[in-house]
């Protein structure tokens, strides 16, 4: 967490991203170090991205069994 609406995150292709939680979402979903989310980098600017999902543990589990997550 980077503060206000910023995230650091660690994203599956290797780069690291400054993420970005929409005002839709801030209000509805806690978002803490460690959750797994889908974000959606930026066309102009690669380093930035949007957060647009937040996983459940169940989700996680699942998408871990079935080899979508490493580890």
């Amino acid at each position: 967490m980077l503060g206000a609406n910023h995230v650091r995150l660690r994203c599956m292709d290797g780069v690291v991203r400054m993420g970005r939680i929409p005002g839709s979402m801030k209000k509805k979903t806690w978002i803490r170090e460690g959750d797994i989310v889908i974000a959606v980098p930026w066309a102009f600017q690669d380093e930035k991205a949007d957060v647009i999902w937040k996983y459940t543990r169940p989700q996680v589990n699942w998408l871990e069994r079935k080899g979508y997550l490493k580890g």
